[in-house]
């Protein structure tokens, strides 16, 4: 199955209009002619099948079938992590994360932080990609890149984790998880959380973690967190 995305597609629409690329894309690099079915998403969990009616290489269009609302995952996830010196290691994590499964993610700005820019929009459309190919129906929402400071401020609900190198006293993350509940995890910059990052979070009931034995990138970091919370909710 092939998903496509429209992010203002309802459960009350009964047919769809593509965009000038999707067009193109369906019908001339895909071939798909008046009949065909597609399945379509809006990110908020609806799942949409639909027969193209005009398969017109500038304005594709399909009647909407059915709609099949998917159910949640048991659990939710977020993780905030600093964004990497090398972007792309940061698009990185966010298409597997999409593809393990997250809810969301803030990129935080650290007191170790190189980089202090993001491209938004590039990364919106890395999530969008990486949704539609792991054929998931709900988008993860990018929260807007705010400091480690003002991103503590703020009330946290469910487990909360904080994920750094200092050698001090720390938990195992996967010992730690408990299925079925909300869970938010920190993830620092290449140079680490300042001690001074670790003491506020600890004092916002944040539990320092370890990820394993070995010392992870920010990147990998994120994308183990993400797997050991997909994995004890199996």
């Amino acid at each position: 199955m092939q998903l496509f995305y429209n992010q203002d597609l309802t459960e009350q629409d009964s047919e769809i209009q593509f965009s000038k690329e999707e067009s193109k894309h369906i019908a001339k690099v895909l071939r798909k002619s008046v009949g065909d079915v597609l399945h379509i998403t809006n990110g908020k969990g609806w799942l949409f099948t639909a027969e193209i009616t005009i398969a017109d290489i500038k304005n594709c269009m399909a009647q909407i079938t059915s709609a099949t609302l998917q159910p949640k995952r048991n659990y939710r996830l977020h993780l905030a992590v600093a964004p990497t010196k090398m972007n792309d290691r940061y698009e990185w994590f966010l298409e597997k994360a999409t593809e393990i499964g997250i809810d969301s993610i803030t990129p935080i700005f650290c007191d170790n932080s190189e980089r202090r820019v993001i491209k938004a929009d590039r990364y919106e459309k890395i999530l969008q990609a990486a949704m539609k190919q792991s054929l998931h129906c709900y988008l993860p929402e990018l929260h807007e890149a705010i400091s480690f400071k003002t991103y503590m401020n703020q009330e946290f609900n469910g487990q909360t984790f904080i994920a750094h190198c200092e050698e001090t006293d720390k938990k195992s993350l996967k010992q730690e998880l408990k299925a079925n509940e909300a869970v938010t995890i920190l993830i620092g910059p290449e140079g680490d959380f300042s001690p001074k990052e670790i003491n506020q979070a600890i004092e916002k009931q944040f539990i320092p973690v370890t990820l394993g034995n070995t010392r992870l990138r920010t990147e990998t970091a994120a994308i183990v967190a993400c797997h050991s919370v997909s994995y004890i909710n199996e």
